[in-house]
């Protein structure tokens, strides 16, 4: 990686503009020649994981980038990955960062539930054709959550979808009914949007509309309402 942009990582806890600050990762840009960059910092990860991280597995910020050219190569929509940076000991990873170009959507996904947006059946259909060309991939985002798909609108009324938050990917040679309706599960808690979704799907993969409705919807009222139980626990527990 070019040696400003190390530069600029090594400034990170002082400069850029903060874009989100969560309580695992903090994403910043920062201006660089013609583009902006977005640079996502992983925080230190507990003793064990950062040996784990250090010997055995692949950082989340090299796993970023890696999955970005993966998706760039397959013509899938991902912000322009530039690259990944880790500070190491000996012993163990600690912060490590992950570069892309920046890109200011639309929308984010998650922007149109319980909205009046003209936009929003357009968008669902066309989403359904971008998970199936995913699909068709052999592309499981394990994220697929709806904080996690940016959207640009173009000017002949059509939407570009972009990807973020990638380090969670299997790739597979080919993907069956089950495990793609799987994986749509976290994109919505809507029933009318996994309608308007899963009939769009089904013409593109030959199947009755119902079926694939079914079937999606199954996985989707299992999710939500497993992440719901979670949730009112959590707060049960003052967390």
């Amino acid at each position: 990686m070019d040696k400003s942009i190390v530069n600029i990582i090594k400034n990170f806890g002082t400069e850029g503009d903060l874009l989100v600050a969560g309580k695992r990762n903090i994403i910043k840009t920062f201006p660089y020649n013609t583009i902006v960059l977005n640079i996502k910092s992983f925080k230190i990860p507990i003793l064990f994981n950062g040996i784990i991280y250090r010997y055995f597995r692949k950082s989340k910020a090299r796993r970023s980038y890696e999955f970005a050219t993966i998706l760039k190569q397959k013509n899938i929509g991902t912000p322009n990955p530039i690259g990944y940076y880790e500070n190491k000991t000996y012993l163990r990873l600690l912060d490590s960062y992950y570069v892309c170009e920046h890109i200011t959507p639309d929308y984010v996904f998650k922007d149109l539930f319980g909205v009046d947006n003209p936009d929003t059946d357009e968008i669902l259909k066309q989403l359904a054709y971008f998970c199936f060309q995913l699909h068709e991939a052999g592309i499981e985002f394990k994220d697929h959550s709806p904080g996690n798909t940016l959207i640009k609108k173009n000017k002949s009324g059509t939407f570009d979808f972009f990807l973020i938050d990638l380090n969670r990917m299997t790739f597979h040679k080919e993907m069956d009914f089950n495990l793609r309706m799987k994986n749509l599960c976290r994109l919505t808690p809507s029933e009318y949007m996994v309608q308007v979704i899963s009939y769009e799907y089904a013409k593109l993969y030959n199947k009755p509309e119902e079926e694939v409705f079914k079937l999606m919807w199954k996985y989707t009222d299992t999710f939500f309402n497993k992440s719901l139980i979670k949730s009112n626990f959590k707060k049960s527990l003052g967390l």
